[in-house]
């Protein structure tokens, strides 16, 4: 399944991913930092949902309380709870 997830307090605006028997597909992140994020687009890349939440969730950029990673363990957890 695809998903869409529009990010919060970061320079990236939206977050494109899909869900395949529990993993992560397809990561795509619109605006932001093009390099890094194509980077964790590719270490995530098949890893399990849980997995890349466990990683990834709480990490901050600078000073801001969130970060493009911690975007998409949000957006991974949205998506979980849609079933």
């Amino acid at each position: 399944m695809q998903y869409t997830f529009k990010t919060k307090g970061t320079c990236s605006q939206e977050i494109r991913f899909g869900i395949e028997d529990g993993k992560v597909v397809g990561v795509s992140f619109l605006g932001g930092c093009n390099g890094n994020l194509k980077g964790i687009g590719s270490l995530v890349e098949g890893m399990d949902v849980d997995e890349v939440i466990k990683r990834i969730e709480g990490i901050h950029c600078g000073a801001k309380e969130t970060s493009c990673p911690d975007q998409l363990a949000k957006a991974l957890k949205a998506a979980k709870a849609q079933g």
